[in-house]
Parts: C-alpha cells; sequence; structure tokens
C-alpha cells in the first residue's frame, strides 16, 4: 500500500485546510496518510525538522512512500534525502510553493529564521539518488508573495521537477482562498502508478 508522508510549512499545522482535504481525497483512494507535526513551526530550525522527518520516515528508502510538502516543508524532504546514506528510491514527490530562495518577509525575526534555509546548501545530485526522475513534481502559484519565479528555473534546473505553474492561488493557504488542490491530488495519482 502506498503511503503519503504530508509535510506542512512554516507557522503551519497538520490541520491546514489543503492538508486536511489532501489526506480525505488520497485515503478514499486507498492511502494510508500521516501528517506529522513538525517542531516549533513558528521558528523552524533546519536539524529539528530533518530530525522529526527522519523519526518518522525512518532510513531505508521505501517506494511505496510518497512525499508532499508545503514551503519549507519541501526543503525539509529534500534535506532529509540529501541526508541519507542508504540506497534505494523513494516512490516520488510533490513539492507545493518550494523555495531555495524566499520574498516578502516582513521583519528581522523572519529573516533570521529564513536566513539558515537559504545559505546552507542542499546537495542536489544526493536527491537525485532517491527519487526517480520523472516522480518529482513542484507546483507554483504565479502570484506567491513570497516564492520569487527564480525558484521555478531552480527546481527544474537543481532538483529536475516537472513544473506545474498554478493562477492566483498565492502561497497556497487557507488565508489565499486554497483549501483544495486538485493538481497536487492528480500529480500523486499519477506518481503513484
Amino acid at each position: 500500500m502506498k503511503k503519503i508522508y504530508i509535510i506542512h510549512g512554516w507557522s503551519g499545522s497538520p490541520d491546514e485546510p489543503l492538508h486536511k482535504w489532501l489526506a480525505s481525497e488520497l485515503k478514499s483512494k486507498g492511502f494510508k496518510v500521516e501528517i506529522p507535526a513538525m517542531p516549533n513551526p513558528d521558528e523552524p530550525v533546519i536539524k529539528d525538522w530533518v530530525a522529526k522527518l527522519n523519526q518518522v520516515v525512518g532510513e531505508e528508502p521505501d517506494e511505496d512512500i510518497i512525499f508532499v510538502a508545503h514551503s519549507i516543508g519541501c526543503q525539509t524532504i529534500l534535506r532529509y534525502l540529501a541526508g541519507l546514506k542508504t540506497f534505494g528510491f523513494f516512490g516520488g514527490a510533490i513539492f507545493i510553493a518550494p523555495w531555495l530562495y524566499v520574498s516578502g518577509l516582513e521583519t528581522e525575526e523572519e529573516t533570521n529564521i529564513a536566513k539558515p534555509w537559504i545559505e546552507t546548501p542542499i546537495d542536489n545530485v544526493k536527491v537525485w539518488k532517491y527519487l526517480p526522475e520523472n516522480k518529482r513534481i513542484a507546483i507554483f502559484s504565479d502570484n506567491d508573495p513570497f516564492v520569487p519565479k527564480e525558484n521555478w528555473d531552480l527546481f527544474e534546473q537543481k532538483f529536475g521537477a516537472k513544473i506545474i505553474i498554478e493562477k492566483n492561488k498565492g502561497h497556497f493557504t487557507s488565508d489565499d482562498g486554497v483549501n483544495s488542490l486538485p493538481s497536487a491530488f492528480q500529480a500523486i495519482l499519477d506518481i503513484a502508478n
């Protein structure tokens, strides 16, 4: 049975409407779904988030595991994969509003939280070893206030992701009116088959 791990973003939670909707849709198709609560979501720290994912998923690749993540959760998955020392493939990954560079931060505190995530490199070659080439998908919005368009090319070039551009979805949060995302659901179904 395929298992989906949904990783929320900065200041996010498992209870966000989009995550709950995705989980419900996936469960109705027979998937197992887990949405772990990431540690200290208002002040995410790389080592803590990667350690949590390691604790939840383990270190052994499994082709029945598919990752879905939002925003900084996408980086968490990439950093988790880059840190593995085992061999094999996971089933794939869907990145929603992923970023290597972020904009629109309003306070010095936000900038300080984001800084390590921006400045600590990710070994994209190692990531490729764990995600099959045709099973990496990044979904962006054309009006995301936090994710500059340069991330579109970066995710395509560095991580070999297929890029999907949504219109007027902001940062894919309920504040942006996004409580469901059929393109992400379809992407999971495509990867799972």
